[in-house]
């Protein structure tokens, strides 16, 4: 593992993300009981969050995976969205969960909203682990939010700096990496 010294203070310890998962999974269970959904799984960051949570709904769920970027090797979001690999089944009459690690910007995830509504989906919500609303760019909000976080280059559990210290049990933020 790399030098601790690079990270800041533990934002989010290990039990606390998995207090939080466990409730978003009742939620999400109670909110589609009797239904079937389709958790849909932002790669890389959510795939952690991903794993845990969907063993914490109660009800028939499948998953598929999605990856885009705005991102690159920066800290900041380019503002142009790519999707680098789309689902693999059809989402229409589907209640449809968007899986994502954090909101930031909002950039991404507004346009992959629009992107997937334009198949027609029955529902369509996101559930994201972090919420950076302080950054917030464009007009989007969770249904689901694990933890509101304040304006740091947060990694961990998932979340990466180029790719880096995404298997960190925890949520922490690169020291003198202020946004």
């Amino acid at each position: 593992m790399e030098n601790q010294s690079t990270f800041g203070e533990v934002m989010i310890t290990e039990e606390q993300l998995k207090q939080r998962i466990k409730e978003l999974g009742k939620q999400i269970s109670e909110d589609f009981k009797g239904e079937e959904i389709l958790v849909v799984c932002i790669l890389k960051g959510a795939v952690l969050f991903l794993s845990d949570l969907i063993r914490e709904i109660t009800v028939d769920t499948k998953i598929d995976f999605m990856a885009v970027t705005s991102y690159g090797a920066s800290t900041k979001s380019s503002g142009v969205v790519r999707i680098l690999k789309d689902l693999d089944t059809g989402i229409e009459d589907q209640n449809v969960i968007i899986v994502e690690d954090i909101i930031d910007s909002g950039i991404t995830l507004h346009y992959l909203r629009d992107y997937l509504m334009g198949r027609m989906p029955k529902t369509l919500k996101i559930c994201t682990l972090l919420d950076k609303p302080e950054r917030r760019e464009a007009d989007i909000k969770a249904d689901y939010t694990g933890f509101e976080v304040e304006n740091k280059f947060i990694v961990g559990y998932g979340l990466d700096y180029d790719q880096k210290y995404r298997n960190l049990p925890y949520i922490t933020c690169l020291e003198g990496c202020e946004i």
